[in-house]
């Protein structure tokens, strides 16, 4: 890309278009994310298993909304939306949000994801403003802090690394929390370190673990009305 493209990039990165699509160059790392790697956790039988789509399951809801906060690379959307959501990502950071339009862009051509992909919308902002105005009311609120996190195969370490030299891990989770409340959902779904503390000053109503990280599940009092 020419060079007013890579303008506010830290140095040592840039962003790189190729025939293979858009990619971040940075200390000899590139980084260039597809949805090809998750066609199997798409699958019917695996799907039901993952954690993040039991975390999220709304009952009696047809076509459920989702809102992913913190949306990254947008892994986390595609279970959602492979799932029966209809999912807004939002990231506040542009190069990121670059990356994901791009990967976006080609799973929209991509016949194994391009009807997962076509329930995913982007958004390029930050959560914590953006999600008090939305114009429609979510069922799920999905947040993802970053966090360090030691048990991850050498690719998605080099990702993780590269992605925190842009996006450090958010600084004010009770705001974040905050946002997410004013958006009204049923339910609010927090990822976090297995052991690590809750998000803010909401008590989780319930939560999912696994090896490595939990879902905590937070229903707010107004849900239970509904």
């Amino acid at each position: 890309m020419n060079g007013s493209s890579n303008r506010g990039l830290p140095e040592g990165m840039e962003l790189v278009q190729s025939e293979q699509g858009l990619a971040l160059a940075a200390k000899g790392m590139v980084l260039r994310d597809d949805f090809a790697h998750l066609v199997p956790r798409l699958r019917a039988d695996r799907l039901g298993r993952e954690l993040l789509v039991r975390a999220a399951r709304v009952r009696g809801v047809d076509a459920p909304a989702a809102v992913d906060a913190t949306a990254g690379l947008g892994e986390d959307s595609l279970l959602l939306a492979a799932a029966g959501f209809s999912v807004t990502l939002i990231e506040r950071d542009p190069v990121i949000a670059a990356l994901l339009a791009d990967t976006l862009d080609r799973g929209a051509r991509d016949l194994r994801v391009a009807s997962i992909v076509a329930r995913m919308r982007l958004v390029e902002g930050d959560a914590v403003e953006l999600l008090p105005r939305l114009d429609f009311t979510p069922d799920v609120v999905f947040l993802d802090p970053m966090f360090p996190t030691k048990r991850k195969d050498a690719a998605t370490r080099k990702k993780l690394q590269i992605l925190q030299m842009l996006e450090k891990p958010c600084e004010d989770e009770e705001a974040l929390l905050q946002a997410a409340l004013a958006s009204h959902p049923r339910k609010i779904v927090v990822k976090r370190p297995l052991k690590g503390p809750m998000l803010g000053s909401a008590k989780p109503s319930s939560s999912l673990a696994g090896k490595v990280v939990r879902y905590d599940i937070i229903v707010p009092a107004w849900a239970h009305c509904v």
